[in-house]
């Protein structure tokens, strides 16, 4: 019977009372879509395996991110919570291994003596000196090693939601940036646009003071004008909020050598990124993994949830020396120790184990949710992100056309108004699907240069350095 005892012992050592962990089934479609209004399948380097020193090529734009990555403070925030979780963790994994402390004390007692004459007192004294640790709890049944695993796997949840905050920083910097750059062209254009309404206005107001328009073209001229006085205007103002927002998410004022001056005269990334491949690559994602590892602390806290219907077996042991006399304190035979296992067992908690159970199962749930929901919404982002990449192309072909078009028609039309053919409205109208034409094209081109942007934060792109 005294050989099982050890074998029992080491046996329920042993004990885990939580479920086993098993990785849910993908809830998206196998693969990302391809083909069709989405580019053809390519099975290039994974995105997130591209630093993004590499995938930005603009050297101003990377200077720019990188002084975002140390200046930004929510990436300071969530670089300190890294460091709490990491804290929490390692306070909870103390809890596996007895505190040992030492302590020491002398007692002196006074107290009559029976054998003596009234009055008189004999004194004892009491030194010793001890060595042990105190109502440490043997896991028999994994309660606390549950515990020191949900904590591990909150740490690491944590540790990938700070590298998700990287991803998400780096994407919109650069989002930022490329804004600030559509603007400033947007700028130019209605600068340019604004001469030109500027002389036709001046040309219809001598026609008028001659007599040979009427004041109605004078003011549709003039419309054309103000519309554009206007634009410059609100654009100066918006590039101003640009690199307000810029600087906010780079921590600190961008020097104005850094800052942006346009979109068509410049490349910021590489042209393209792979698509098409299988949706696993979507559990690299940082923000699914941190998903998973939530997922994998809720697994745990069940089995501390279902420790506690078992006892709770501490020990406390003591070693050390007692001696009537300081000198004698480690003389030999002045030896002591002290071993006092205990256990507990809550009869009657009124239904709190439980509820407690019941309230770790569906943490559990939840957590299982909000895992297949990371999942799901990152196939969205980068289905979203695949469709405008498959149709960008031809809609910049588009509207580079428009412009050619619009610009050749103008000038046509101009030409015909002032040799008499064509009335004043022609030649505005001309004028202003001129301007549109050209505010269309900058917009397109800024969505193409954000759309390489998302779809490789989407695909999980810029979690490497070099």
């Amino acid at each position: 019977m005294r050989r099982l005892l050890p074998l029992t012992a080491l046996l329920l050592a042993g004990c885990d009372l939580a479920p086993a962990y098993h990785r849910p089934g993908l809830p998206a479609p196998a693969s990302l879509p391809a083909g069709g209004t989405y580019p053809a399948a390519n099975a290039a380097t994974a995105a997130s395996d591209i630093a993004w020193q590499d995938f930005f090529v603009d050297p101003a734009l990377r200077q720019v991110i990188g002084q975002g990555l140390a200046n930004n403070r929510d990436l300071r925030v969530a670089l300190a919570n890294v460091q709490q979780a990491r804290a929490q963790y390692r306070i909870q994994r103390a809890d596996l291994l007895p505190t040992i402390g030492a302590n020491a004390g002398a007692t002196f007692a006074k107290a009559a003596s029976a054998e003596t004459l009234p009055g008189a007192d004999r004194t004892s004294h009491i030194y010793q000196a001890n060595a042990g640790f105190s109502a440490f709890e043997i896991d028999l049944f994994g309660r606390v090693r549950n515990l020191t695993k949900a904590a591990l796997e909150q740490y690491l949840a944590t540790e990938e939601g700070a590298r998700a905050t990287r991803i998400t920083l780096i994407a919109e910097i650069a989002s930022a940036y490329l804004t600030m750059g559509a603007d400033q062209d947007q700028l130019r254009i209605s600068q340019g646009t604004l001469e030109s309404f500027k002389q036709s206005l001046d040309l219809t107001n001598a026609q008028f003071q001659h007599g040979v328009i009427s004041e109605l073209e004078v003011r549709q001229a003039q419309t054309n004008y103000e519309q554009a006085r206007y634009d410059i205007a609100a654009l100066q103002t918006q590039i101003a909020r640009d690199q307000n927002a810029l600087n906010l998410l780079v921590g600190t004022t961008v020097s104005q050598d850094l800052l942006p001056t346009g979109l068509s005269d410049r490349v910021f990334t590489l042209a393209e990124l792979p698509a098409g491949i299988s949706s696993d690559v979507l559990l690299r994602r940082p923000d699914v993994l941190q998903a998973e590892d939530q997922l994998k602390a809720q697994y745990a806290n069940i089995g501390a949830a279902r420790a506690a219907f078992f006892p709770q077996i501490s020990l406390t042991a003591l070693a050390g020396t007692l001696s009537s006399s300081l000198s004698g304190l480690f003389d030999r035979g002045s030896y002591t120790y002290q071993v006092a296992p205990a256990a507990s067992q809550t009869i009657f908690d009124f239904g709190r184990n439980a509820a407690n159970l019941r309230y770790a199962k569906a943490s559990r749930d939840a957590a299982l949710a909000t895992y297949e929901k990371a999942i799901q919404t990152a196939f969205r982002e980068v289905a979203d992100a695949l469709a405008l990449r498959g149709t960008i192309d031809e809609q910049l072909r588009a509207r580079t056309s428009r412009v050619e078009a619009a610009g050749t028609a103008y000038k046509l039309s101009d030409a015909r108004y002032r040799s008499g053919v064509d009335p004043f409205l022609t030649s505005l109208d001309a004028q202003r699907t001129f301007y549109a034409a050209q505010q269309n094209l900058v917009q397109t081109r800024l969505d193409a240069a954000a759309n390489l942007v998302e779809l490789y934060r989407a695909l999980g792109g810029g979690l490497r350095s070099k």
